[in-house]
């Protein structure tokens, strides 16, 4: 489980963005602790008005844990987690909220602690709290045997691809990948030996090399965003100065986005505009399907909630009427049958927690089966789009080459992955699964209580043995 973690203040907008439903399929609030308010916002408000009475500038500790995306988490695993975070940076007993958010077939948690203690009006220190968080997540996949990323191993060999906040909303704004985005950038260093091959290679992926403000090598996309070339490949200044020359010869990133808009972007607008008209065409389709699947599972999970309710209500009176009243009751706690009705009562109740939580986990684990699965053909779609429009980048930087008397490069064979999907008979099976799940939704007059014969097994296990008579001399 991946755990990244950071000190902010904010906390209307941190509220708003845990509570953001366009991005995410699915928002569940799990607890809110120690606070007065049973709301998200007003929570992290709260935290920020006794923050008023200290210095401290950032008093929320905000984390997210993100189990491994094909597995499925249970709630106790998520517990236990926060429960491991709080002791390793001191903030046991401090007030929290706890929320789940689901999209993309994923499913995540989102923390957030008050790090003012009210009791002494100070902030709890959180030194290191990135190693912190880092032992923690190790000591996470190994304990639940799960395949161990290896940038959580060995820091230098982390994923390449991976992203920021910025560079993600960064390719957002340009309807790309950010992941994919440094993934061509670093496809084009691996690939050329020298400025002008690499200049070339970066405009083969509708890329282009320019001197960013501080006089630094940046990329600027066709849709004019510019991306670091030292932070999207990892490779330091001097050495990117080494290969490919100095930034001070380069076109400005202003010029850079003239030359596109007068030169680039009228030979191949019409290209652009088909394939992105295809590409919208597809993804509205595939938008539609994913809302009605969400509907659906949020109705599911609505009928769900409504009849683990109902039945716990109903258990809970039963459990009531054990407990009898007036001179019956007081006759029930001088020989001690009251005691054990209410431990049996205590664990009922324990028992019929979990297994409200085992069921709801079946539903949403069956869930997340169904939306990986569309899942997968969204990103074959958005491979597709993503090679058509190199395709169009490349055939156009050969035309450029042509006007300029150059020999045009061959075209690559431009390779889509389809992500790997399970054999046919495990979809049928998780199919039936979750067929069987929603069948079994809880209905309180239909409920088969399996809890009696434990305790009836118990109960007869704590009776005194049968009087047997005196024990014969040895």
């Amino acid at each position: 489980m991946i755990l990244k973690g950071s000190q902010r203040g904010g906390a209307k907008q941190l509220g708003l963005h845990l509570l953001k439903t366009e991005e995410n399929e699915h928002v569940e609030l799990h607890d809110i602790r120690g606070f007065m308010s049973e709301d998200v916002i007003g929570a992290l408000r709260e935290a920020e008005a006794v923050a008023k009475g200290t210095k401290c500038q950032q008093y929320l500790f905000s984390v997210s844990l993100n189990p491994p995306e094909t597995e499925n988490a249970h709630i106790q695993t998520f517990e236990q987690a926060l429960a491991a975070i709080e002791d390793k940076n001191g903030l046991g007993g401090q007030p929290r909220v706890v929320l789940f958010h689901e999209k993309e077939g994923r499913r995540h948690c989102h923390a957030v602690w008050s790090r003012i203690d009210a009791a002494t009006m100070t902030a709890k220190p959180m030194s290191y709290y990135k190693n912190k968080l880092r032992e923690v997540s190790r000591q996470l996949y190994l304990e639940n045997g799960w395949q161990m990323p290896r940038g959580l191993i060995n820091p230098k060999d982390r994923d390449p691809r991976n992203f920021t906040l910025d560079e993600w909303q960064q390719a957002k704004r340009s309807g790309r990948n950010a992941g994919d985005l440094k993934e061509m950038i670093q496809e084009a260093w691996a690939t050329s030996d020298s400025g002008a091959t690499f200049s070339h290679a970066l405009e083969e992926r509708g890329l282009y090399l320019a001197r960013g403000d501080r006089r630094g090598h940046v990329a600027v996309t066709f849709e004019g965003e510019v991306i670091s070339i030292a932070r999207a490949t990892g490779i330091k200044a001097k050495d990117l100065k080494a290969r490919i020359g100095q930034p001070e010869t380069l076109r400005s990133v202003e010029d850079t986005r003239k030359r596109i808009g007068e030169d680039i972007l009228p030979r191949i607008k019409s290209h652009i505009d088909e394939a992105r008209a295809k590409a919208n065409q597809d993804k509205a389709e595939l938008d539609e399907r994913r809302q009605e699947l969400a509907q659906g599972h949020r109705e599911e999970r609505a009928k769900l909630d409504a009849g683990q309710k109902a039945r716990a209500e109903t258990e809970a009176r039963q459990r009531a009427e054990r407990l009898r009243t007036g001179i019956k009751g007081l006759w029930d706690r001088l020989i001690g049958q009251r005691a054990m009705i209410e431990k049996q009562n205590e664990m009922e109740a324990l028992w019929a927690m979990r297994r409200d939580q085992d069921q709801r986990q079946a539903i949403i684990n069956a869930q997340l089966q169904e939306r990986r699965k569309l899942q997968d053909e969204i990103k074959v779609a958005r491979a597709r789009h993503a090679q058509a429009l190199r395709e169009i980048h490349f055939d156009a930087t050969n035309y450029r080459l042509m006007q300029r008397g150059q020999e045009p490069k061959a075209k690559p064979s431009f390779e889509q992955t389809r992500p790997p999907s399970p054999p046919q008979p495990q979809k049928d099976q998780n199919k039936l699964r979750l067929d069987q799940l929603r069948e079994k939704a809880p209905e309180p007059a239909q409920h088969k209580d399996h809890t009696q014969e434990r305790l009836r097994r118990l109960r007869e296990s704590r009776r005194d043995p049968p009087d047997r008579g005196p024990e014969p001399d040895r």
